[in-house]
């Protein structure tokens, strides 16, 4: 594992950036390259560079809007003296901020430590307090749980037409905004699974409507899985001693549906299903405490089923 803190890319690759888009800005504006240098506490040989364009740094940073516009603003208000450096710094230290905030600091920083991807890293913005720790092992946990599935043996046979996706829930969800998934959902093409993208919040409907249902009636079941209803597979679930609960698919408050229909059950099934209805394709839930409880219960039920 690669251990990179952001204040190292900023040193290393926002400050010479902005050093350098700053002489330029101040030299088209009339300052002598020993003026600049004394204004950005740096060598006139490095500005010479600097506006040369020879100072390399960062094309991200250089296309940036917002670092654009506060290098304009810096270079106009130390031009005009209507800011020092006290000013600028505050100015640089508010566009840091701003660019941690999923900007290209935080790009840069994916790419340098690739183990953040897909974790809805906020670090740099929010620390590490209990409510990013639960999004962060949500997402990781659903990225795990999609893997899994992935390298099932079977799964693409039970890839639903409209796709299958994974779901799981913070504690005490809210909406479907507290529940991650995978964006675009999960396909099988040629055989194989595909996953196109890292999980999101958000980024479910119709597998968030059920992992929502399940904890609306105080279930411990906060991660769903789609899959195609099958009856080898529901035979499956009964071997395993799971008794499989049918609701009607034909309704438009899905939600309000599952939930009378886990009421009436007195619990939230490891296994729901329906037959499908016009214009919809039959589907199979399987429940679990987390997404990975849950996908491992999908190849449960497939090699059970694939038993002789």
């Amino acid at each position: 594992m690669s251990l990179v803190l952001p204040s190292e890319l900023v040193v290393d690759r926002f400050l010479p950036t902005v050093r350098a888009m700053l002489a330029t800005r101040l030299a088209e504006r009339g300052l002598t390259q020993r003026e600049i240098a004394t204004e950005l506490g740096v060598t006139q040989a490095a500005v010479s560079k600097y506006v040369g364009g020879d100072s390399g740094g960062d094309d991200r940073f250089r296309d940036d809007p917002e670092t654009v516009a506060t290098v304009d603003r810096i270079a106009d208000g130390l031009v005009a003296g209507e800011m020092d450096g006290y000013d600028a710094l505050a100015e640089l230290l508010s566009l840091v901020r701003t660019l941690e905030d999923r900007g290209p600091i935080c790009e840069l920083h994916e790419e340098e430590m690739p183990e953040l991807r897909g974790l809805g890293c906020d670090l740099c913005v929010r620390g590490l307090d209990p409510d990013v720790r639960a999004e962060r092992d949500v997402l990781a946990n659903v990225r795990t749980a999609a893997r899994t599935l992935a390298s099932t043996p079977g799964m693409a046979d039970f890839v639903p037409n409209v796709g299958t996706n994974v779901g799981m829930c913070l504690p005490d969800p809210r909406d479907e905004t507290d529940v991650a998934a995978v964006p675009g959902r999960i396909y099988a093409m040629g055989g194989r699974i595909e996953i196109p993208a890292n999980p999101e919040f958000g980024a479910s409907k119709h597998v968030a409507t059920a992992v929502l249902a399940s904890n609306s009636v105080g279930s411990d079941r906060r991660a769903a899985i789609n899959i195609a209803t099958d009856d080898d597979l529901l035979a499956a679930a009964r071997t395993l001693a799971i008794d499989p609960l049918e609701f009607d698919a034909d309704y438009e408050d899905r939600g309000a549906h599952l939930r009378r229909r886990f009421a009436d059950r007195g619990a939230v099934p490891a296994v729901a299903y329906h037959r499908g209805a016009f214009g919809i394709e039959p589907a199979t839930y399987v429940f679990g405490a987390t997404a990975v409880d849950a996908a491992e219960l999908v190849g449960d039920l497939l090699e059970e089923a694939s038993s002789p």
